[in-house]
């Protein structure tokens, strides 16, 4: 499928190769991410190597400015914006007693607000160009929740399932695509974060 843009933030190593497996064919792709430059460089080579075109830029996806403006870059480099992957997210491990306020926030600012963002920046723009696809990271904890500890990092992947099958209700009609990846895995909890 060459010709296409897609842009994905993420931080994570798994999460960052999540969109180069799916759309490893595309020619044209900007990747953006929370902070991981040297995660960023290996995707970038690997597409670059494969024969497409990647443009690394470094986006805090709590800030909404940043977003649009990564958004707004790769449509000036490329032309358009065909696909968004929303994939960065973090989950912090500490039962709800211990009352860790700081991390729910940061989950909440990154894990739901991050999509939003995403979305909203890149949402008129498809709907414009009447195309677009949204894939929205979610995880198997958005669906089974695990506790104590993972209590609110569950509700914040819930709420992306609950938010992208909203987005494909409301964006059907302009032909924009809505998919969710719910990822699991082993969960390895650290000790200290149970205290």
């Amino acid at each position: 499928m060459k010709g296409k843009s897609l842009s994905s933030p993420g931080q994570a190593a798994v999460s960052a190769r999540v969109p180069l497996a799916i759309l490893q064919n595309w020619a044209q792709r900007s990747f953006w991410e929370r902070g991981a430059r040297i995660v960023s460089n290996a995707i970038v080579k690997d597409i670059q190597t494969a024969g497409g075109k990647a443009l690394p830029v470094t986006v805090d996806v709590t800030k909404r400015a940043e977003v649009e403006g990564l958004v707004q870059k790769a449509i000036d480099t490329y032309g358009k914006i065909d696909v968004l992957v929303n994939n960065a997210g973090i989950m912090p491990i500490a039962p709800l007693a211990l009352l860790k306020v700081d991390e729910w926030e940061s989950m909440i600012d990154i894990n739901i607000k991050g999509v939003l963002y995403g979305v909203a920046a890149a949402l008129p723009h498809m709907q414009k160009q009447k195309s677009g696809h949204f894939i929205n990271i979610a995880s198997v904890f958005g669906i089974k929740v695990f506790a104590p500890g993972g209590t609110v990092y569950c509700a914040t992947k819930a709420a992306v399932r609950t938010l992208t099958e909203g987005l494909r209700m409301e964006t059907h009609a302009d032909k924009i695509r809505c998919t969710i990846i719910s990822p699991g895995g082993r969960l390895r909890i650290e000790a200290k974060h149970l205290r």
